[in-house]
């Protein structure tokens, strides 16, 4: 299915003094993970850039488009959009090659979901060793012994599992091939952890949306999507035995339980990963978006630093209420300490 979703949103610069000479939307791209949050928080921008006029030129906001991380990552590097939005963490040295300053935005928990007759969310359960072999294709069906003895309540069919997998050059996969290489050497050393890699088995989708709609009308799939989209397209997700050995139900306890582990001011430019999170309670597929702006600090620039101090500011419940986890006070101080740092002006 293909996907092009775009917002033309307003945009407040929070009493900055580098007003853009014309009026342009600020653009971005990149994930479509994030694109429901970003969405909610250019609406926002809108808001308070209208200033409470009844109309608002569409000409002056935030035009994102949630083409995959991949994507986003390629555009902001070519300087064809203001910023992108990956979830992928650069390392230094390739932010340094291109220019680009990086920091997280939201985190959010990615979650496998399954198409089976009688199983509801929250009924099968998987360890990421299960989930590496249906992803190579060492387990082909739902009746597999091993399925059944992680699963001996549930009547699994006698029928080939459909394996779904992003084809686009996705973050999500990203985060979802590290955890599958973090639990199967295997896997790790024969397909790796990249935005695309060789699938050994199954079906591309395009996007996150693309891909919900793919297990949802798929019988007997089994895919990975973002736990918001879970939730809103009424998919069926699994539990997942986490580090410590629990199966953790996905919610917005367990993504934060997770996030809590991530030593933030440790990590140069933020590069940090999330998934097999230690505790008890945390959920182990936990991914990060990250911003991906141009140096130095311009007109345009500033606008986006403005639109993402303004989305920390007030942004937080409404991530919240759709399924990420904010940045906490203390990790926007250390990003807005960053942007000192290292967006200045001709720097």
């Amino acid at each position: 299915m293909k996907l092009l979703a775009r917002l033309a949103v307003a945009g407040a610069l929070l009493g900055s003094s580098m007003m853009p000479a014309a009026a342009e939307p600020i653009t971005g791209a990149g994930s479509s993970f994030a694109f429901p949050i970003i969405g909610k928080w250019a609406q926002n921008y809108r808001v308070a850039k209208s200033d409470g006029a009844e109309m608002t030129p569409l000409d002056i906001g935030v035009d994102y488009e949630p083409i995959g991380s991949l994507g986003g990552e390629v555009r902001v590097t070519q300087r064809a959009a203001d910023f992108g939005a990956s979830d992928r963490p650069l390392s230094s040295e390739e932010l340094q090659r291109s220019a680009l300053v990086q920091f997280p935005i939201v985190m959010g928990g990615i979650v496998p979901v399954v198409n089976l007759d009688g199983v509801g969310p929250g009924q099968i359960r998987f360890t990421g060793a299960l989930l590496a072999e249906i992803y190579l294709g060492r387990i082909k069906l739902w009746s597999d012994p091993a399925l059944k003895a992680m699963n001996p309540e549930l009547k699994l069919p006698d029928a080939p599992i459909n394996v779904i997998y992003r084809a686009d050059g996705s973050g999500t996969s990203f985060n979802w091939t590290d955890y599958l290489a973090k639990a199967s050497p295997e896997w790790r050393d024969k397909v790796g952890v990249n935005t695309q890699v060789p699938w050994p088995v199954g079906t591309g989708a395009q996007r996150s949306q693309g891909m919900a709609d793919a297990v949802k009308s798929t019988k007997n799939a089994i895919g990975y999507v973002e736990f918001g989209q879970v939730v809103r397209a009424g998919l069926a997700y699994a539990l997942v035995q986490n580090k410590a050995g629990a199966f953790v139900t996905p919610d917005q306890a367990s993504f934060t339980a997770a996030a809590a582990s991530a030593e933030w001011a440790k990590a140069k430019d933020f590069s940090l990963m999330l998934t097999n999170a230690p505790g008890a309670g945390a959920y182990p597929i936990v991914a990060t978006t990250f911003a991906l702006v141009p140096k130095p600090r311009t007109r345009r620039t500033q606008e986006v630093l403005d639109f993402f101090r303004l989305s920390f500011t007030n942004g937080a419940a409404d991530a919240a209420t759709l399924g990420y986890v904010p940045l906490p006070q203390t990790l926007v101080r250390q990003v807005e300490d960053y942007w000192a740092a290292n967006m200045k002006a001709g720097s």
